[in-house]
């Protein structure tokens, strides 16, 4: 199986190979709105840009995915210094993941049974790398948060996993302080998404075709 170093996830232009792709990337941000949603109603802990936006929709009248699409528009915001371009994918990011999550939600209750929280937390969580692998493996463009972790890597100089880790702490720490849910979902989302996402890539990622001879 091909090593994640080993594939190509460099963006491609929408014309090339429209159809599969965009269906792709579709299927994959649906799948990661719900698996969204299955975190959230599990009530066992939440990654961690998740608990800053639960802890924002604690304290405010806006819906869960109403302030993932908000803060996705704040972080966007941080590309312009940046010096980052968004893709398709990018808008498609910030309009596929806000709607589903929140019609998820609309039908999936808070669960308080330990067996059905486990099976919530658990499934979404592998959901969320299934999901991940997808929309990435469309090489239509970042995600904002993606972004935002590449932009200051490549402008610090600083590895990806120190920018990637130090943006997580401090939204992990202000989501936290505004009453959003940390647990034991949220120590086991940041040790199996890597894994996970890794695993799922090689079977999801888009591959040029050579030429014909």
């Amino acid at each position: 199986m091909a090593q994640l170093e080993q594939l190509d996830l460099r963006t491609v232009t929408v014309t090339v190979s429209p159809v599969r792709r965009l269906t792709q990337l579709t299927a994959g941000l649906v799948l990661y709105g719900a698996s969204m949603a299955m975190m959230t109603r599990s009530g066992l802990g939440l990654n961690p840009w998740d608990v800053l936006h639960e802890g924002i929709t604690e304290r405010t009248p806006l819906t869960f995915g109403m302030v993932v699409a908000l803060t996705s528009v704040a972080v966007l915001l941080l590309w312009i210094p940046l010096r980052q371009r968004p893709g398709i994918g990018t808008v498609a990011n910030v309009v596929i993941i806000s709607v589903t999550v929140d019609l998820v939600r609309l039908v999936l209750p808070d669960q308080h049974a330990l067996g059905w929280q486990i099976t919530l937390l658990v499934g979404g969580v592998v959901l969320n790398g299934l999901a991940t692998a997808a929309y990435v493996g469309a090489r239509l463009g970042a995600g904002p948060r993606d972004g935002l972790m590449t932009g200051l890597a490549a402008r610090t100089g600083r590895s990806v996993r120190l920018v990637r880790t130090g943006i997580e702490v401090v939204v992990l720490g202000t989501g936290w302080l505004l009453g959003g849910t940390v647990g034991v979902g949220t120590v086991l989302y940041a040790l199996a998404i890597g894994p996970l996402t890794q695993a799922f890539l090689p079977l999801t990622v888009w591959r040029e075709r050579p030429p014909r001879p």
